[in-house]
């Protein structure tokens, strides 16, 4: 009995000291850590719930939040800390709600003991952002810790925030349905030439089946990323037209968006062991890296065809942890795989993927691998969007449609819910903002191929570079190795897929 005891004793302080192992959550690592604790002191303890006034509590919410409790925080196994996430300068206690989260607990616990006010605004509609005041606040005694580790908000946010409020009065998330109908009509015109010619001219089935893709992606992109109705109905458009999953999109995507260009988190940045964007500790080098700049098309080429592969595994997941939603996923996506086989022939739709993948990195990679990298978390959100991010300038409105919005990366990034077709009006206040806020850098921006020409350059001076021992590990660096934790198709890397 007595060693019962003490095991029972041991695994409560073990838990207290590493976050959430009785929910599954592995313990932070981060290069600036923040001290996690549990309600010990006497007033923060509900006599209620613990008579005695002895024992720690901590919070539990349904699923809506229209009611949190306080609970004791230990049982006869372990204890379970505070999760504080601050949203516009206050601080919540989120420990009781992070299982309901319905985008996954891996978003809650990134954020514990950071500001999530930007990546709250940015991800949720307007109904989902009134729901934190229904959260707990933190206790008066973590409050006072985190205050003491954790930057206060930037001036450049503080600006941003009454930017965003502005803009939201001024109706600048209302979509323009007949806009989204024309480009639907384009995609669907598209697809219709694709199949005409699929038997008869097969190169030029191969080039429209392909530009279908790649506009299938960019506007199932908008309708993933959107919360206003419109984006409600047509959120599954990206399923059934390119073939790509909302779970997986939001799982990868959105943590780039959250995280951009952080090393060992962002996945967009981990594309190695085929493209190196800076120069790898030699353990994690490549032959491949020295001609990477000559055989870049190789892997451009792959990359929606790995899309492809890692929303099938990503939504098999999902069904099998029973996410929301996830069936009806499987079966949309089954749905487009079914069509997409039975009207176009393999020697139209397979080269097709891959030219459909070319495109799409070739605009997706140089608004932000020519720019800023970081090695730790950036508290300063707004600021390292503006640093991590080039907007490229077209030439022509071929390409100003084949790049689906992405040329306006910044506005996107910084406002990834507002429809696309606002992006132009907005270049300029964000061009005065940067300005008014000094922000370094300022507002970026290149032309579509001298955008290109730098991505090359990039990876043709990486290519040359001598390796560099201790250098950041593109999927597990500093902070957590975000993209190893389980939740992300590129877990592992390249030698983790190949030992599935």
């Amino acid at each position: 009995m007595q060693l019962n005891q003490a095991a029972t004793l041991l695994s409560c302080l073990i838990s207290t000291s590493s976050a959430f192992t009785s929910v599954g959550r592995r313990p932070v690592s981060r290069l600036a850590s923040v001290r996690r604790f549990v309600a010990t002191t006497p007033d923060a303890v509900d006599n209620s719930v613990s008579p005695n006034r002895s024992e720690p509590t901590t919070w539990e919410c349904d699923d809506d939040l229209t009611e949190c409790k306080e609970v004791p925080a230990c049982n006869e196994v372990e204890c379970r800390t505070s999760l504080d996430v601050r949203i516009h300068d206050t601080w919540y206690d989120l420990t009781g709600w992070r299982k309901a989260h319905p985008a996954g607990t891996h978003w809650i616990d990134w954020y514990d003991g950071r500001d999530a006010t930007e990546v709250m605004d940015a991800f949720h509609s307007e109904k989902a952002r009134g729901m934190w005041d229904r959260l707990p606040k933190s206790k008066p005694e973590a409050v006072k810790i985190l205050d003491e580790e954790v930057p206060a908000t930037s001036k450049a946010s503080i600006a941003f925030r009454e930017l965003r409020d502005q803009l939201e009065k001024d109706g600048w998330w209302e979509r323009d349905i007949k806009h989204e109908i024309t480009l639907l009509g384009i995609w669907g015109g598209l697809v219709a030439g694709a199949i005409a010619t699929a038997h008869t001219v097969a190169p030029l089935s191969i080039f429209l089946t392909a530009l279908a893709m790649t506009n299938a992606g960019w506007l199932g992109h908008d309708y993933v990323h959107g919360v206003d109705k419109w984006c409600d109905r047509m959120r599954y458009f990206v399923c059934y037209g390119a073939g790509l999953g909302v779970t997986w999109w939001s799982d990868k995507h959105n943590k780039h968006h959250a995280l951009t260009n952080e090393q060992g988190v962002d996945e967009d940045i981990a594309t190695d062991p085929f493209l190196y964007t800076w120069a790898p500790d030699p353990e994690h080098d490549s032959p491949l890296r020295k001609i990477q700049h000559w055989i870049f098309w190789i892997p451009f080429s792959a990359l929606f065809a790995l899309w492809r592969v890692d929303t099938l595994n990503v939504v098999v997941n999902a069904i099998e942890e029973k996410r929301p939603n996830a069936k009806q996923e499987l079966f949309l996506l089954l749905a487009h795989y079914f069509v997409m086989l039975s009207v176009l022939p393999f020697n139209v739709w397979f080269p097709a993927v891959f030219l459909s993948g070319f495109m799409s990195a070739m605009i997706v990679t140089p608004t932000h691998q020519s720019e800023e990298f970081f090695s730790e978390f950036q508290h300063d959100w707004v600021t390292a969007q503006f640093t991590s991010t080039r907007n490229g300038v077209m030439t022509n409105p071929f390409s100003e449609w084949l790049w689906g919005g992405m040329q306006y990366q910044l506005e996107h990034h910084l406002f990834p819910s507002m429809p696309r077709s606002k992006y132009p009006l907005l270049k300029p206040i964000l061009q005065k903002f940067a300005e008014e806020n000094n922000i370094p850098g300022g507002y970026r921006e290149s032309g579509e191929f001298e955008i290109l020409k730098m991505n090359w350059e990039l990876y043709k001076r990486v290519a040359e570079a001598d390796a560099v021992p201790g250098a950041p590990y593109s999927r597990g660096h500093g902070q957590l190795g975000a993209i190893d934790l389980g939740f992300s198709p590129a877990a592992g890397g390249f030698k983790g897929r190949a030992g599935d």
